[in-house]
């Protein structure tokens, strides 16, 4: 049985910040950390736009795409590492939207970056058991950066959702493959603001290890080398890294170029890979091979092998992701840190 992508979606606020108006902000200090990270500018979510509007919009771009009746899907998972809640899930919120049935299983998931394409690994199982004829999974977050800090230049918000089935597939996934350790190189604790990073530790062990071990393995399981793909994306927390790896595993960079969002919308965390992997299947043809590998810190990767159809060559997605990058508003620093509730002491109204 054959199972794949039938519809997907995705999301960007408008508002942009530009990376040289943060380092205006924090002086020489500013600029020695935004150099060589390769992110010209990144999204704002606006007052009212969390994680959970974020994987609505994203959600119903998918049902649209997909023209399914979303009573059909059987499970949706929402992976985040900012869901609004502590405790309250963003899933339910997301199925009520979508007027999915109340039959149906739902969950937040949380894995860092990697929690959306956690999700889409679940939904593939169900269906194949035949469990479920649809499954919904979302990356989706508005990610925190410390003021000063080097995660302020990156850290951004978006999401993607992509619908899981066996008919009408726009692409086949004809593998999924994770390499999974205890590398605590990323983390946030209950009740505080803002995550803690161990500065470089977060590439060599913890990024390239594992990002460069789940896409080898999953090549040498399926007897492909690089030059068989026309298309690679790679979790991108920034867009010097997803190239690095790029080159290391010999693929070309007119290979991960399509899929590289970062530079212009920053890290969208649990977004970064399905968005990246959205704007690959808008221009993608039949007969494609894409392989797409993303990480979350702590740490993990999922790899996929994908084969477009026809179907994506007929069917395509009336709401592309080029829409919501070229679609922008630059914001200054104040406005900035109004929106991401970094100011302290007063209230602001959300109304």
């Amino acid at each position: 049985m054959s199972v794949g992508i039938v519809g997907y979606g995705g999301y960007v606020p408008r508002f942009r910040i530009k990376a040289e108006e943060i380092a205006r902000v924090w002086g020489e200090d500013g600029k020695r950390m935004s150099a060589g990270l390769n992110v010209h500018e990144k999204s704002v979510p606006g007052m009212d736009e969390d994680a959970a509007t974020i994987a609505v919009e994203a959600a119903r771009n998918a049902v649209r795409h997909a023209n399914i009746n979303p009573q059909e899907i059987g499970a949706l998972y929402t992976g985040s590492e900012s869901h609004p809640y502590a405790v309250k899930p963003t899933a339910t919120i997301v199925a009520e939207a979508i007027m999915a049935t109340p039959n149906l299983m739902a969950a937040d998931l949380e894995f860092a970056c990697k929690a959306g394409t956690a999700g889409i690994q679940m939904c593939m199982g169900l269906v194949k058991a035949e469990m479920i004829k649809y499954g919904m999974a979302i990356g989706t977050d508005t990610s925190q950066g410390r003021p000063g800090d080097a995660l302020e230049y990156t850290a951004s918000a978006g999401g993607a959702a992509y619908i899981i089935g066996t008919k009408n597939l726009i692409a086949e996934i004809l593998d999924t493959y994770s390499f999974t350790t205890d590398t605590p190189d990323f983390w946030r604790r209950e009740g505080a603001e803002f995550p803690s990073h161990s500065g470089r530790f977060t590439g060599a062990p913890a990024y390239f290890r594992h990002v460069s071990s789940a896409a080898t393995k999953i090549m040498e399981r399926n007897n492909l080398k690089p030059d068989d793909f026309k298309y690679v994306v790679f979790h991108q927390p920034n867009g010097k890294f997803p190239l690095e790896v790029a080159k290391k595993l010999n693929f070309k960079k007119e290979q991960v170029e399509l899929g590289l969002l970062t530079p212009y919308i920053g890290n969208t965390y649990s977004g970064a890979t399905p968005l990246g992997l959205a704007n690959i299947l808008d221009y993608a043809n039949e007969g494609d091979l894409i392989l797409a590998t993303s990480f979350g810190s702590g740490a993990g990767s999922d790899a996929f092998v994908i084969k477009v159809t026809k179907e994506n060559e007929i069917r395509r997605n009336p709401n592309p992701i080029k829409k919501y990058v070229d679609d922008k508003e630059y914001i200054d620093y104040a406005i900035y840190a109004k929106l991401k509730g970094k100011i302290k002491g007063i209230h602001l109204r959300k109304d």
